[in-house]
């Protein structure tokens, strides 16, 4: 049985090495914030990180993140507090059906690590990929540059 470490805690799972990650998230460790979308990888619902890195669970399969620390948007906020993140997308209104919205804080966290002050630009080019069928777009691009106001200063 494979060990992931998942949200800071090793979890033997029950899985083949060439199962998604995103299956092993949401069906055997009943973490439901990861989303499944396309399935082809190219909507972004179902992005974690792994070792830091945005990815997309759906195309990384269980032999891929073996050994390595994978972060889901359950474990993004750090015990009641959310991820600064997390607190701009309430603030900024920026979800409204809101099942792109934890593929999209999850990418989202990636740009503000490259970039912790971000241009539109850079959140353009660094969300690319992610989808939101209702088109809240200017509202996710304000909620990271607010985001980046909130973490001015390094508090994250």
């Amino acid at each position: 049985m494979p060990n992931l470490n998942i949200n800071g805690r090793n979890m033997s799972v029950d899985a083949a090495n060439d199962t998604p990650l995103l299956w092993v998230i949401r069906e055997q460790l009943q973490m439901t914030g990861t989303k499944f979308g396309c399935g082809a990888g190219l909507c972004g619902a179902c992005t974690v990180h792994v070792n830091g890195e945005a990815f997309r669970s759906c195309q990384t399969s269980v032999s891929d993140a073996l050994g390595k620390k994978i972060t889901t948007i359950e474990g993004l906020a750090t015990g009641e507090k959310l991820h600064p993140l997390q607190t701009a997308f309430i603030e900024c209104d920026a979800m409204q059906c809101g099942y792109c919205t934890t593929g999209m804080i999850m990418s989202g966290v990636a740009v503000l690590k490259a970039h912790p002050q971000p241009s539109r630009e850079q959140i353009v080019e660094g969300m690319n990929g992610n989808i939101c069928r209702c088109g809240t777009y200017s509202r996710i691009i304000a909620a990271l540059q607010h985001a980046g106001e909130l973490t001015k200063g390094g508090a994250s």
